[in-house]
């Protein structure tokens, strides 16, 4: 989450119902939330979080070497010419065309890693978060969530069985994963403001891909909520893509 998001933040606390409307909220299924720690901000190294149960979190985390140190230090030295006002949204645009441009080993384009990642999503949906949208990326994912916990732990449950999994088979998969870490230590988070940003954000999860050039129709992407049954809808558990 960037500075200007952060600033936006403060003042606009309250349920998610409020935000999304009676309509989106009732077909989502959310109902009326019960009383939720107040929000805090939080840091655990570069990026700073926003705790808030009571909110749609879209979360973006990505692969340790997805993007290079290189990389993200001539990325910042061309925003500081950018007024500040500018620079987070810029600096979202580049990150998001860099990791699309498919940088680094991309273990997340082999088959058997996407399908434990995705396993690893559905398998906390319920208990931890109430799963929306995903959309696994070969060097990133997208998930957008209703948490139940704090973002912090979730995170730390899909990152490490997965991380552990993919690294202890990545001589035998021929992943190319450098070094020991899988998973980037930081992640993205984005709260959901309104209907409005709400419909953006589903949008953008499954239509990624599609950008990227890895398919031509957003439902076609085997490890994404595009083409799987909505996690809002009355069905009562989704079924896994093979």
């Amino acid at each position: 989450m960037m500075d200007d998001e952060k600033r936006n933040a403060e003042p606009q606390l309250g349920s998610t119902a409020a935000q999304l409307g009676p309509s989106v909220a009732a077909k989502l299924g959310l109902g009326v939330p019960v009383p939720v720690p107040v929000p805090r901000w939080y840091s655990r190294g570069y990026l700073p979080h926003y705790d808030d149960v009571s909110r749609l979190q879209f979360i973006t985390y990505r692969l340790a070497d997805s993007l290079p140190q290189s990389v993200l230090h001539s990325m910042e030295a061309e925003l500081v010419e950018l007024p500040d006002s500018e620079q987070a949204s810029e600096r979202r645009r580049k990150i998001e065309s860099y990791l699309d441009a498919g940088m680094g080993c991309c273990a997340l384009r082999h088959p058997a890693v996407a399908a434990v990642v995705q396993e690893t999503l559905l398998k906390f949906d319920g208990e931890k978060y109430q799963l929306m949208e995903w959309c696994i990326m070969p060097n990133h994912v997208h998930v957008l969530i209703h948490p139940k916990i704090e973002l912090g732990r979730i995170l730390q449950s899909w990152k490490s069985y997965t991380g552990r999994w993919a690294l202890a088979r990545n001589a035998e998969l021929g992943l190319g994963v450098p070094g020991k870490a899988f998973w980037m230590r930081e992640y993205w988070d984005r709260y959901i403001r309104d209907e409005r940003h709400l419909l953006q954000t589903i949008e953008y999860i499954h239509n990624n891909p599609v950008k990227a050039k890895l398919c031509q129709q957003a439902q076609d992407w085997p490890w994404g909520s595009a083409g799987a049954p909505s996690p809002s809808s009355a069905t009562p558990q989704r079924k896994e893509n093979s």
